[in-house]
């Protein structure tokens, strides 16, 4: 991707995150988002090549409102039954030919929205419309709450967890720690991959920090919660469900593991495992 089409992509990106935020959030890092919008379309109505320091500042740009906008939605609740699709921060297109438009678009509005369209039915039947209930609809409302709510958050982690600039290998602590838990970034690579291929059909593979052990893990989950490995934290995931491939790889599904770490978000990942860090139990 040029410089140009990513300057676009983060236009859209912006356009995306002011569409999706709720008033109440917005109003703390609205003069940023604005203030990145202008510079975003000054930029891109200049004829002339557009230097790399002018797109490093604007990605910065972007990357602080990003982190304002989050910490920001992290002093408002989501009320039972009002869950969202969380804005994408990519165009559809942005990671091809990784994982294509087609699929990216089919899985963002439709899969993804399945869920957390099932995670609000779930949570108004459980926490708001309480009333008369026998244990058979707890049972079943329950198991819908686990389904539909682990699709939304472990789908949101992973829109997060890729980025058109993605790829390559994880810096700094992480790294460290990879090389301690694993021997080397490739061994850790080749484990990840063979665990996501021997998912059968529907499924994710995820790396974990473990707050009890104080090391990283791998795990592979079917569906969206069965055989998940309790008390840890993800912190990257890739989703093996076939919706998530097959139109693109058909039977392929090796491939598709492959082409996927060339957009993997490290500097997300990282993030994500910075703040697991922070919760430190006991080991036992």
């Amino acid at each position: 991707m040029n410089s140009r089409n990513y300057l676009e992509a983060l236009l859209e990106w912006s356009k995306a995150m002011e569409e999706h935020a709720g008033e109440a959030s917005i109003e703390e890092w609205e003069p940023d988002l604005r203030e990145l919008q202008h510079n975003l379309q000054q930029t891109l109505l200049s004829e002339d090549t557009i230097a790399q320091e002018a797109v490093l500042q604007l990605r910065q740009d972007a990357e602080r409102v990003a982190a304002r906008a989050e910490q920001a939605s992290r002093q408002n609740s989501v009320r039972w039954g009002q869950h969202r699709l969380p804005p994408l921060p990519y165009r559809f297109d942005a990671l091809e030919p990784h994982i294509s438009r087609e699929i990216m678009e089919l899985h963002y509005t439709k899969h993804h929205q399945s869920y957390v369209d099932g995670l609000n039915k779930a949570e108004e039947m459980l926490y708001v419309n309480r009333g008369n209930k026998t244990s058979s609809d707890y049972k079943h409302y329950l198991r819908e709450q686990s389904f539909h709510g682990s699709g939304h958050f472990l789908h949101t982690i992973f829109w997060y967890n890729m980025s058109p600039n993605g790829g390559g290998e994880p810096s700094g602590q992480l790294a460290q720690q990879i090389r301690k838990d694993f021997g080397s970034f490739q061994r850790f690579k080749d484990m990840f991959s063979k665990a996501a291929d021997s998912v059968e059909g529907v499924g994710w593979a995820i790396l974990v920090w473990e707050p009890r052990s104080h090391h990283l893990a791998i795990q592979t989950i079917e569906k969206h919660q069965f055989f998940s490995l309790a008390d840890t934290i993800p912190l990257l995931v890739l989703d093996m469900w076939e919706h998530a491939y097959y139109l693109q790889y058909k039977t392929e599904k090796k491939q598709y593991v492959e082409n996927w770490w060339n957009v993997v978000n490290w500097a997300n990942v990282t993030q994500r495992f910075q703040t697991a860090k922070q919760v430190n139990w006991a080991p036992f």
